[in-house]
């Protein structure tokens, strides 16, 4: 008998949660397969069978543990179950048995023309509430239908007409109230969020840029970009670019407070704040001053993908020295950010929205986003906060800095 406990994780994590498990009390498992997910403060991480046997679980779903724990025990000894055949196993039961196993297959028959198949019609409906969902243009999803097998009545429709913006399902004047226990992700962020507030002098200072010059060459570039390096060419690359440059002008951005002592950093460990299924997670892009833009952008498809599928390690998450959020992807048009401790600062990206502006003494319309940094005013003076956007502002307005951080004609005359 095979003692599966909970591993070690890392030095401060002393406790878990059982996630889910994947194979079930009784199951057979193979050696190194995956039979569970554990959540801790920081992370989601799997764990796998070390023998081959029969599963025994020993903790339900939801429950907390702690580091050393039984999780489950593997009966190596028990043989593994022959399997049964299935319908997928048709084909070559056929073969085995002969021609005359399955009988003929039957033909459909053909309609007429310019007749429709209403066996295939998506809409289940009775002739009034189709007439009716047709004369108001209203959408069969946001009914809900309560005739057989899911048809839907004229009932229906008239109630989903006199309760707009009801979600389809949903009870009359219900008054439920759902209590699921707090994830130990979501608590670490909350304290961690709190923390921020109270051990830091937070202050947001706000610019805006115009991304025509961006949004140009992306249009121009983005096909044989994506040829070239297999990877799509999006916002991210050119703002961890500008970042970078004007980390290493402005270093104190780019430190943090250590007790008595201030840690500057002459490298760009940029955190990237992603929306996860658990929660907020902020894994970190190593040395992005060194990196090109296609480098840049397959590290974060490459961190994104792993934080939906919850495979974020420890160490991807660790260690940053500055923050990106795009709050813009799910339509902010202006945010003050929080600092992820213990960072001083964090540039907070919005939404792209056409707006009128005055340029050379004409109203013309381009494409502006808003920027915040909020930073720990214990360190960063507003002169350099400013200055920071500023330069970041300047750097996405005129891309071609980015190749080496200046002016392409001012670098030539060495001004």
């Amino acid at each position: 008998m095979i003692e599966i406990k909970v591993p070690t994780v890392g030095e401060s994590i002393n406790e878990v949660t059982l996630i889910k498990w994947l194979k079930q009390d009784g199951e057979y498992v193979d050696r190194d397969e995956v039979i569970a997910e554990l959540e801790s403060e920081k992370a989601t991480f799997e764990v796998n069978a070390e023998k081959a046997g029969i599963l025994k679980t020993s903790v339900k779903e939801g429950e907390s543990l702690k580091i050393g724990d039984l999780l489950a025990t593997i009966d190596e000894s028990a043989p593994k179950p022959v399997a049964k055949a299935t319908a997928g196993d048709l084909p070559v039961l056929e073969k085995m048995a002969g021609s005359n196993l399955v009988g003929p297959k039957m033909e459909s028959p053909s309609l007429p023309a310019g007749k429709k198949d209403l066996s295939e019609s998506p809409l289940k409906a009775t002739p009034v509430a189709s007439a009716i969902i047709a004369d108001k243009k209203m959408e069969a999803s946001a009914i809900s239908p309560t005739g057989f097998g899911g048809k839907i009545l004229k009932n229906d429709v008239l109630d989903a007409l006199s309760h707009p913006g009801r979600i389809p399902g949903q009870t009359l004047f219900a008054r439920e109230v759902k209590r699921d226990k707090m994830s130990n992700l979501r608590k670490t962020v909350s304290r961690r969020l709190v923390e921020a507030k109270n051990t830091t002098a937070m202050l947001t200072t706000f610019n805006e840029v115009d991304m025509s010059a961006v949004m140009s060459l992306r249009s121009q570039y983005k096909d044989k970009f994506k040829e070239k390096h297999g990877v799509g060419l999006g916002f991210m690359s050119f703002f961890t670019k500008a970042c970078c440059f004007a980390l290493q002008e402005w270093p104190a951005v780019n430190a943090y407070i250590d007790g008595d002592e201030i840690l500057y950093h002459h490298y760009c460990d940029i955190s990237i704040a992603v929306s996860a299924p658990k929660g907020l997670v902020v894994p970190v892009i190593r040395n992005a001053e060194s990196l090109s833009m296609a480098e840049i952008e397959k590290k974060v498809v490459e961190l994104a993908s792993k934080a939906r599928d919850n495979k974020l390690s420890m160490e991807e998450m660790q260690g940053g020295t500055f923050t990106l959020t795009n709050g813009g992807v799910f339509g902010s048009l202006l945010s003050t950010p929080i600092i992820n401790i213990p960072q001083s600062a964090i540039l907070g990206m919005h939404k792209i929205e056409e707006r009128p502006i005055a340029l050379n003494g004409q109203v013309v319309i381009r494409p502006m986003m808003y920027l915040a940094v909020s930073y720990d005013h214990r360190i960063i003076d507003g002169r350099e906060s400013v200055s920071f956007l500023v330069r970041v502002k300047e750097l996405l307005e005129n891309p071609a800095q980015l190749l080496f951080g200046k002016d392409p004609v001012k670098a030539l005359l060495e001004l």
